[in-house]
């Protein structure tokens, strides 16, 4: 059968149809073809339509008139009408536990200069620096800190890697021999020069490697005079385990931050490389259970506030162990009435946290979340939720809570920050 062209003559409805799926594939950036148009049962002439080589322009999704909406693009403006307080400073003078200067400042001394101005606007009477290190680098982080000295107490970190290549993990420093009784001797010095505490970041148990490639078991013996000696010195080990819940899930269409980690796919730890997230939580928890006489702090609500009444239990069992909150109002907001159980029951084990520096707005935000009993406000200043599709809740804490988790826990728990902050009440009274 003889092939016809483009120019063969077809009912209006043909036409109408052909044009409408030439369009819709020219809008997908598909070149189309389409073959065997069939006029009736008995065997018509096929026809080709293709369309012009420029395609149209794909429509946006941007939802209005009808359109489909792209995720990234909904900004839902709620119409609730609610009592709302915007809450410029803190009720009493706060206890940052969980600041990184060294990362967000980049050691620079304006910026530095211009966030204790925001620090004493906000009623922030000291924080907690994690980002000592150890060696040169805890002196250098400790001089970028002289001038604020009576604002700050240092955390030191571990070096698992020192100068070993990436590729060659046998290179790295925790593989050498002697590795936990070095640390300790740079622990012992680094108290000496005024560090209080000791910060573990989540690379340990998602990315430091013993020489067979295998990950550093965050509860391997071989850390444990490390975590020892930190009892004996009187650090304070506040440690980051695993992360949220939703990156050890697949990303996909029932993944509630699906839209965050799309941004940032490498923040997903799910796949058979990856330890299960619950499996990380238990090593930390023998590690707290082997080292009574040490005090640890689970950085952001033990890294579990989608489940409270888990990290209840925990403490319950570890009473060397206590929870900060940073970055997490988010999550804890959205459970009021459980968060605000939690909060009260366990008032002498929760400290304020940021994982600031953070600007102005986002303070705000914090206070409110803890002081006021306001409904349905966003968790972040962005324009768009940085960590899910949700907005918050406040916990209207009473003010004997309120002073536990600003700033008696820390006093009574890290060292050195009572006197910090008693000097800093002081000097702000009229």
């Amino acid at each position: 059968m003889q092939q016809s062209h483009v120019g063969t003559r077809m009912p209006a409805s043909g036409i109408a149809t052909c044009r409408s799926v030439a369009v819709c594939a020219a809008r997908a950036g598909v070149r189309l073809l389409v073959a065997a148009w069939v006029w009736g049962a008995a065997g018509a002439p096929a026809v080709t339509v293709e369309p012009p080589d420029t395609p149209q322009a794909a429509a946006p999704l941007d939802g209005r008139d009808g359109r489909p909406l792209a995720l990234e693009r909904f900004r839902p403006e709620p119409m609730l009408r609610v009592e709302a307080h915007d809450v410029r400073r803190a009720k009493f003078p706060v206890v940052d536990v969980h600041v990184h200067p060294r990362y967000r400042l980049r050691h620079s001394p304006e910026l530095l200069d211009a966030y204790v101005a925001e620090m004493d606007r906000q009623n922030i009477a000291v924080c907690v620096s994690l980002d000592g290190r150890l060696g040169d680098e805890l002196a250098e982080h400790l001089r970028y800190l002289e001038k604020y000295r009576d604002r700050f107490v240092v955390f030191a970190n571990l070096d698992w890697q020192g100068s070993g290549a990436d590729d060659d993990p046998a290179t790295w420093a925790c593989n050498q021999p002697e590795f936990a009784r070095r640390m300790v001797a740079a622990l012992q010095d680094a108290r000496r020069a005024g560090v209080v505490g000791l910060k573990l970041f989540k690379d340990f148990g998602l990315r430091y490697r013993n020489p067979d490639g295998s990950l550093l078991r965050i509860d391997d013996p071989r850390w444990d005079p490390i975590w020892e000696a930190c009892g004996r010195l009187g650090l304070v080990v506040l440690i980051h385990t695993a992360d949220p819940a939703a990156f050890f899930q697949p990303i996909d269409e029932r993944n509630e931050r699906w839209e965050e980690l799309r941004r940032h796919p490498d923040w997903s730890f799910y796949g058979p490389q990856w330890p299960k997230r619950e499996e990380l939580l238990a090593a930390r928890n023998r590690v707290i259970q082997r080292h009574p006489q040490t005090t640890f702090i689970g950085a952001h609500v033990a890294n579990n506030p989608e489940d409270l009444a888990t990290v209840a239990r925990w403490l319950d069992t570890y009473p060397n162990l206590h929870v900060e909150i940073a970055a997490r109002i988010g999550e804890l907001g959205r459970q009021p009435y459980t968060a605000r159980r939690f909060f009260v029951q366990y008032q002498d084990r929760i400290m304020f946290g940021t994982d600031g520096p953070r600007a102005a707005e986002r303070l705000h935000l914090h206070w409110r979340f803890l002081e006021t009993w306001d409904e349905y406000f966003p968790y972040a200043e962005t324009p768009f939720p940085p960590q899910g599709f949700w907005r918050i809740y406040g916990l209207g804490l009473p003010d004997e809570v309120l002073r536990k988790v600003y700033y008696e826990n820390a006093c009574r728990i890290i060292p050195g920050v009572r006197e910090k902050w008693e000097a800093y009440c002081r000097r702000a009274q009229p």
